[in-house]
């Protein structure tokens, strides 16, 4: 029943309208009307898993045993397999029993734990821009959130020494003193990168403090150019007071799976263990197990989804800095983080990205739906192959150029 209004309960009214259904809405609509756009809002990634992957799930899924109910810390078989895979890869040590917990996504992982360790006037600190759930997590927790601008402009080693003085300073400022600090490196939004010297600095000050680290490590295998993103859980004593949520959505192409996992420090393990055996039953184990096929198959898999994602990225940024929309090339991620072009700056990040919408017919999404730090600013998500990210840049070069001889004669 369109136009109807429902009564919102309070924690609900705490969830703002979702600025992205904005350009959704529009989205939809030019669709609908038969326009052909090329999406790169939403990070939801096309590629699909590796066959054996699938023919795992496959296999799995026709034994009789394994359409019961799972176990809601994941079976033990895939937490070993994430612990193993933290060795090969970072060189960490975990406990498969007490510093790992298989989650629904991280998503999933992020929020429960949030409802678990937070309650009514705890202060939680988080950047922006932020990818959504960084922020709303604690605020369903009913916790009060803290934000830290994220350094948008400067060299790798100015945003990050710029980031630290933001989280001294923020923490500083805040009453009551922060419980939680939230990080998200590679970064989404910005695709900003962190070094491990950075993880040491801000485990050094979250222990002087007393606060507790969550670090978001979802684009951990998206790493371009020779970098490669470091894990938190290397620096020495971090475990003391961190945990982080790996997921094989993007790594692994694995995004509607939703197999995700929580590690590091034993308590928030336990804490979240506990909650989460009232709320849910885990994965379904077939995937599961396809999940252990995954982080003990080859790397190359791994290296082919971030090699594909390099050729975009590459794509896009060439083509948009020839169309006269000068952006640089991330050294991680899926994304791109463009600053809106001078001459639409007035516009704002939404009206910006419906205007790219009705003239080029391309679907990105408006920075300030990342939180007020992201204005000026829309981000692209490499889920459209070479061929449509050309045709993409070919639109937005026409619209850019009937825009500015239009404002010429203006």
């Amino acid at each position: 029943m369109e136009g109807r209004k429902y009564q919102e309960f309070p924690r609900i009214k705490r969830l703002p309208e979702y600025v992205f259904a904005i350009v959704n809405d529009l989205k939809a609509r030019l669709r609908k009307e038969g326009e052909d756009i090329i999406d790169f809002g939403m990070g939801n990634p096309d590629l699909r898993p590796a066959q054996h992957i699938i023919d795992k799930l496959c296999e799995s899924a026709r034994k009789k045993t394994t359409h019961r109910y799972s176990m809601s810390q994941g079976i033990p078989r895939l937490r070993k397999a994430v612990c193993d895979f933290y060795k090969n890869r970072f060189d960490v040590e975990l406990d498969p029993e007490e510093e790992a917990i298989v989650t629904i996504g991280s998503k999933e992982g992020l929020s429960h734990l949030m409802l678990a360790m937070l309650s009514p006037g705890d202060m939680v600190l988080v950047p922006s821009p932020r990818y959504p759930i960084h922020y709303y997590a604690p605020v369903i927790a009913g916790a009060s959130v803290l934000t830290v601008p994220l350094p948008l402009e400067g060299s790798d080693s100015e945003k990050q020494e710029q980031f630290l003085k933001n989280i001294y300073e923020s923490y500083k400022d805040s009453y009551p003193e922060p419980k939680v600090l939230i990080l998200n490196f590679p970064n989404n939004p910005t695709t900003m990168t962190v070094d491990i010297e950075f993880f040491k600095e801000v485990v050094k000050f979250a222990k002087e403090k007393g606060m507790w680290i969550i670090h978001d490590f979802a684009y951990a295998d998206l790493c371009f150019d020779g970098y490669q993103a470091p894990s938190i859980l290397q620096v020495e004593g971090a475990k003391d007071i961190a945990v982080e949520t790996y997921s094989l959505t993007k790594g692994f192409s694995m995004a509607g799976w939703r197999v995700g996992f929580v590690l590091g420090n034993p308590t928030l393990i336990y804490n979240l263990k506990r909650l989460k055996s009232y709320l849910d039953y885990g994965t379904f184990t077939p995937i599961q197990v396809a999940s252990i096929i995954a982080l003990e198959s080859d790397y190359s898999i791994v290296e082919e989804a971030r090699d594909t994602y390099n050729q975009r990225l590459e794509v896009l940024v060439d083509g948009l800095n020839k169309a006269g929309w000068s952006v640089e090339k991330p050294k991680a991620t899926m994304f791109l983080w463009a600053r809106i072009p001078e001459d639409f700056q007035h516009l704002g990040s939404i009206e910006f990205s419906k205007l790219l919408l009705t003239e080029a017919n391309v679907a990105v999404a408006p920075g300030v739906g990342f939180g007020e730090h992201g204005e000026g600013y829309v981000r692209f998500a490499v889920v459209e192959n070479t061929k449509r990210i050309r045709q993409a840049v070919r639109n937005i070069k026409k619209f850019f150029k009937k825009y500015r001889q239009q404002a010429a004669v203006r």
